[in-house]
């Protein structure tokens, strides 16, 4: 989630949209009078062509905005970042997410709720929040069929609303996983308040998807720069850090996590947790930091570049990697052609955008 941050393309263009439609997305959907949507080099890439049926994209990291949501918790969103709501926020409709994804050849998107997500304090109104937002995205999967998936979500940290919402959506609704944020005021996912949550989701093999979120310790400590550039990507990494010393991934084989932006900070500071982490490490850690975290997945939503690519392939193999756009608020045609400029092999490209996501999530297929 990066709709707050300068829309700086490493991508040349989006060949077949045309340079111009593309440099208007990246205005639209990043924050407005930035200036940098001009700052591109000519094509060279191949356009994405629309492939045969069974070909097109799978974005995992595909965000929805229910206009109820929007309209109950504008202050609240806007407060969480910065005081700024981007036009992404108030612009979105199933119609444009569907328009964004046949341009770019995506076949499924799974939808997910971006931060601040449903806990405000309130816990009825936190689960009453998260059924109608799970319910709505439902419907659209019914509604347009085939391309709508679901990560639902939970409102935590209230552990039993969080139970009952988890058999109503992957039983009822048919969810494909369920959908987490990287910490919740500040408490992070290998607190043991959460025990109870991750013991069901781990008896039933769950695919859990976990979006970072600007906690409330660190939310205004740089004025001057907004929380999606330094905060949103130090989440991840800090809950995955909190996750393996607290010995969260052991406990809890079997749920599958999904992990966005390239696992954020994660991968710079692997060697910190080897020299400084806690005495036992070897028995919370057993597959030691990077067999832990080569388990998991991790998508390219806003990380479609060259280092952070680097950098999360010299942990994890490719069949752990997923393309994930972070559509409205990065457009999801950056995504999708910047997939195309990382000298990847055809084998390992068509593994990121569609097959991984399929083995991982198989009942994509079936829509």
């Amino acid at each position: 989630m990066q709709d707050n941050a300068p829309q700086i393309a490493f991508a040349p263009c989006s060949c077949g949209l045309g340079p111009e439609g593309l440099h208007r997305r990246r205005f639209l959907a990043g924050a407005a009078g930035l200036g940098v949507a001009g700052m591109l080099p000519a094509c060279t890439s191949a356009p994405l062509a629309a492939g045969p049926a069974g070909d097109g994209l799978i974005d995992v990291h595909h965000h929805h905005i229910p206009p109820f949501y929007l309209e109950a918790y504008r202050d609240r969103i806007a407060g969480a970042r910065g005081g700024a709501i981007s036009p992404a926020w108030l612009s979105w409709s199933p119609e444009k997410a569907i328009a964004a994804m046949d341009a770019s050849n995506v076949a499924t998107a799974v939808l997910s709720l971006t931060t601040p997500g449903v806990w405000f304090g309130d816990r009825v109104a936190a689960a009453r929040t998260a059924r109608q937002v799970n319910e709505y995205a439902a419907d659209l999967g019914r509604r347009f069929k085939g391309r709508f998936g679901l990560f639902a979500a939970l409102p935590l940290p209230d552990q039993e609303a969080s139970l009952r919402e988890i058999e109503y959506s992957l039983d009822v609704l048919k969810a494909d996983g369920i959908g987490l944020m990287t910490s919740y005021g500040d408490k992070w996912l290998g607190n043991p308040d959460y025990d109870a949550v991750f013991a069901e989701l781990n008896r039933r093999g769950a695919v859990v998807f976990v979006h970072p979120t600007a906690p409330l310790c660190c939310r205004n400590l740089m004025p001057d720069v907004v929380p999606v550039v330094a905060e949103i990507p130090q989440d991840t990494a800090r809950a995955i850090t909190n996750m393996l010393f607290t010995g969260t991934f052991v406990r809890y084989r079997r749920i599958r996590f999904i992990f966005t932006h390239a696992g954020g900070n994660t991968p710079m500071i692997i060697g910190r947790m080897r020299q400084y982490g806690p005495a036992n490490l070897a028995a919370l850690a057993p597959l030691g930091i990077e067999g832990e975290l080569r388990r998991h997945h991790f998508d390219l939503a806003g990380t479609a570049n060259r280092p952070a690519v680097a950098a999360i392939t010299s942990i994890v193999p490719v069949s752990q990697i997923l393309m994930g756009s972070d559509n409205p608020f990065v457009p999801l045609a950056e995504t999708a052609q910047d997939l195309t400029t990382l000298g990847l092999s055809p084998a390992d490209l068509r593994a990121i955008r569609r097959d991984n996501a399929l083995a991982l999530l198989p009942g994509l297929a079936a829509r």
